[in-house]
């Protein structure tokens, strides 16, 4: 089995709450099964700033999480980033099994 790499979004009342929010949705559009290579195959997640930043300054943040392999994110078994967006949402960003 193969690893697919994803950025995507959450929204909740803090990150725990985004984080299992975008979980379900990738789950319900993607499928239960497993492999999917999205963010539903994720467990946990690690935070990776605590400061928030406007979308287009997290978006190049988490592309550059996957374009230098950052060890924080690099197993598609271990946890998601979590960068959180200067308008309540989180992005995630990651390696999931496919």
């Amino acid at each position: 089995m193969g690893a697919y790499d994803f950025i995507t979004t959450g929204e909740g009342e803090n990150v725990e709450t985004a984080f299992f929010s975008a979980r379900e949705d990738a789950a319900w559009e993607f499928g239960h099964g497993g492999y999917t290579g999205t963010i539903a195959e994720k467990r946990n997640f690690v935070l990776i700033t605590e400061s928030p930043m406007s979308q287009d300054a997290a978006e190049t943040c988490a592309q550059n999480l996957l374009e230098t392999d950052d060890e924080r994110i690099r197993d598609k078994w271990g946890p998601a980033g979590a960068i959180p967006v200067d308008d309540g949402t989180w992005l995630f960003v990651g390696y999931a099994s496919s």
